[in-house]
C-alpha cells in the first residue's frame, strides 16, 4: 500500500516510536554483546550440567533462540521454562537464568524463589525492579541492561549476553562471533526502513498482505520455529491482530487436514513459510509439497529465506522482517504498536489478588 511510503502518515500513526526503535537494533546487538562479556560469572564450578532460561513474553524469546543454537552447538542441554516453578531436575549442578526486563514478572520472581530453595546457581538479566533487588541482596550477578523499551523491543539485551556467558563458562564449545549479524541488521535496515519505498521493501509488501488477513506463521522445528513464535507475538503486540504459527513436521501429521473447512474462513488466512538453508532435506521436501497443497486454499502463500553466513545471523534477519511487518501492519490498522493495554489491565486485576 503506498501509504506506508507517507511519512507523514507513518508519524502521525507511530507516536511513540516505535519505527525509530525498531532501527536500534544493530547498535543494542552490539552493546548488548559488550554487557554480556563484562558481566559477573555466575559461582559454579566447571560447565553446568544442565542449563535453566526462566522468563515470559518477549523476556523469554531470547531463552528460545539460545534453546535453538543449543540444539547445534552446545555440550549440555538448554531449557526454557515458562512456569512459576522451575523443571523437577533442576539442581545444584544446573544454572539459571532468571530473565525479566521490567524486574517485576510475576513467575520470574516465583522461580528465582524456587531456585533459591534448590540452592541452583543463578543470573539475573533485567533492567532493575524486585528481580534485581532480590538478587543483588544474596550475592547473585546480574546483567543490568538499558530500561525505556518494551519488553518485545529488547531482544538483543535479553538473548546476547546470555549466549556470551554461556561461551565464558564452557556450554558452547566454539565461539560464536556478533559481527556479522551487526553487520546484516545494518544492511537490512536500509531495505526495511521507512523510507525505503514499497516496491523495494518486503517488510512493507508483507503489511500489505497481511492486511484484512489473520497471519499464519509456519518455520521448522529445531531452526526457524522459535521465529514463527516471535512473528506470532509481534503480530499480537505490535499489530493487535490474532494470529497463529506452526512447525514441520508436525503440522504434516494434523494440521494440514484441518484446510477443507469451512471455505470462507480459510479464504482469510495469509500463510508465510520461514525458510533456512540447514533444515533437514526431508522437511524441506515437505515445505515444498504442503505450499502446492494449500496455496489454492487460501488468501495466499509467500516464503522468506533467512540471509547471513551464520545459523544466528540468518534467523535474526527472519525477526528483523517480522518485526518490521508488524509494526507496519499496525499503523495501516490505525493503532498505535507499542501500547499493551490488556496486558497492563490484566497484571493489575492479578495484582489484587492475594
Amino acid at each position: 500500500m503506498k501509504v506506508l511510503d507517507d511519512l507523514q502518515f507513518l508519524r502521525k500513526r507511530d507516536p511513540e516510536g516505535m519505527l525509530e526503535t525498531l532501527a536500534a537494533l544493530p547498535e543494542q546487538c552490539e552493546a548488548a554483546w559488550s554487557l554480556g562479556k563484562e558481566a559477573e560469572l555466575p559461582d559454579i564450578a566447571g560447565v553446568p550440567s544442565h542449563v535453566v532460561i526462566a522468563g515470559m513474553g518477549g523476556s523469554a524469546i531470547g531463552g528460545d533462540l539460545v534453546r535453538i543454537l543449543a540444539g547445534k552447538e552446545a555440550r549440555v542441554p538448554v531449557t526454557v521454562s515458562r512456569e512459576y516453578q522451575l523443571p523437577s531436575f533442576v539442581d545444584q549442578k544446573c544454572l539459571v537464568f532468571l530473565i525479566s526486563y521490567s524486574g517485576n514478572t510475576e513467575e520470574t520472581l516465583s522461580s528465582y524463589d524456587d531456585a533459591k530453595k534448590r540452592g541452583t546457581s543463578r543470573i539475573a538479566v533485567t533492567t532493575g525492579g524486585k528481580l534485581a533487588a532480590l538478587a543483588h541482596a544474596d550475592g547473585v550477578p546480574v546483567v543490568e541492561v538499558p530500561s525505556g523499551l518494551p519488553p518485545r523491543s529488547a531482544i538483543g539485551y535479553l538473548f546476547l549476553p546470555v549466549l556470551v556467558i554461556l561461551q565464558r563458562v564452557g556450554v558452547f564449545s566454539e565461539s560464536i562471533d556478533v559481527g556479522e549479524l551487526v553487520t546484516r541488521l545494518r544492511e537490512l535496515r536500509s531495505q526495511l526502513k521507512p523510507t525505503s519505498p514499497s516496491a523495494e521493501n518486503p517488510a512493507k509488501q508483507l503489511a500489505a498482505r497481511f492486511y484484512g488477513k489473520i497471519p499464519v506463521i509456519y518455520g521448522a522445528s529445531g531452526t526457524t520455529e522459535v521465529v514463527a513464535v516471535r512473528w506470532k507475538g509481534q503480530f499480537n503486540e505490535n499489530s493487535k491482530c490474532l494470529a497463529y504459527c506452526n512447525v514441520f513436521p508436525e503440522l504434516n501429521h494434523n494440521e494440514i487436514v484441518g484446510y477443507e473447512a469451512p471455505e470462507e474462513l480459510l479464504r482469510s488466512l495469509e500463510l508465510v513459510f520461514l525458510r533456512e538453508k540447514s533444515d533437514y532435506p526431508r522437511v524441506q521436501a515437505r515445505m515444498e509439497i504442503t505450499k502446492k497443497i494449500l496455496r489454492d486454499r487460501v488468501s495466499g502463500v509467500s516464503e522468506y529465506w533467512g540471509e547471513g553466513d551464520s545459523f544466528l545471523t540468518r534467523l535474526f534477519s527472519l525477526i528483523y522482517l517480522g518485526d518490521y511487518t508488524s509494526v507496519y501492519l499496525a499503523l495501516l490498522y490505525g493503532i498505535n504498536p507499542k501500547p499493551v493495554a490488556v496486558i497492563d489491565y490484566l497484571k493489575k486485576e492479578l495484582a489484587k489478588l492475594p
